[in-house]
């Protein structure tokens, strides 16, 4: 019998010696690749419909018709809040980063800071009043009012049997003129996923 607990013991000793000298392997990959391990939404995702729906918006026609009426002037833009309507977590805010970077990518649309961001530069601003030489002083009263507002949701459909899984993630976004509340453009981006959870034999 204490040959038997001996040996259960080293057995023990020798399976947590082998975990403890496991290994975590790390490899550094490039940022833009396309990489999905559990089909999940995820920064490839983010950057592939932002780059969509962006290219979507600008080649529609309503920049070109603000532009016409207004002696050639370039819209402005604020991307406002996209809900995540999922049962997942979804980075929403990294989302509209990635819509922001696209709009002002294209050149073709000013976009202004958020409202979170406009507090912090507005107390840099106020600040600047106080202490800073007149002559760098950024003056008051002088902000770039937006004249359409981006906004949206992200919703999916989910479909799994046993191992499998599909989901449906969509995109929807509405480009809303800020004087009028008219909807002046309306795009939307699918992305369907395949998930097959193999099971591992030993």
């Amino acid at each position: 019998m204490r040959s038997l607990t001996v040996r259960a013991v080293a057995l023990v000793a020798a399976v947590l010696t082998l975990a403890a000298c496991g290994s975590t392997r790390v490899a550094r990959i490039d940022p833009e690749s396309v990489t999905d391990l559990s089909g999940r939404w995820n920064d490839a995702d983010s950057r592939l419909v932002a780059n969509a729906l962006i290219t979507q918006s600008i080649d529609a026609t309503w920049a070109t018709q603000f532009s016409a009426a207004n002696g050639g002037k370039t819209p402005t833009v604020i991307v406002g809040a996209f809900r995540n309507r999922t049962l997942e977590h979804i980075p929403v805010q990294t989302f509209t980063r990635d819509l922001e970077r696209a709009y002002v990518t294209t050149g073709a649309v000013r976009v202004v800071a958020s409202v979170d961001e406009r507090g912090e530069v507005r107390a840099e601003r106020a600040d600047q009043q106080m202490n800073a030489v007149a002559e760098s002083r950024a003056k008051l009263a002088m902000e770039q009012g937006a004249q359409f507002m981006l906004q949206g949701d992200v919703q999916a459909i989910e479909d799994a049997q046993g191992r499998e899984r599909v989901v449906t993630y969509q995109i929807d976004a509405t480009l809303v003129n800020l004087e009028t509340n008219a909807k002046v453009w309306v795009g939307q981006h699918k992305i369907k996923k395949y998930v097959d959870r193999r099971r591992i034999g030993w």
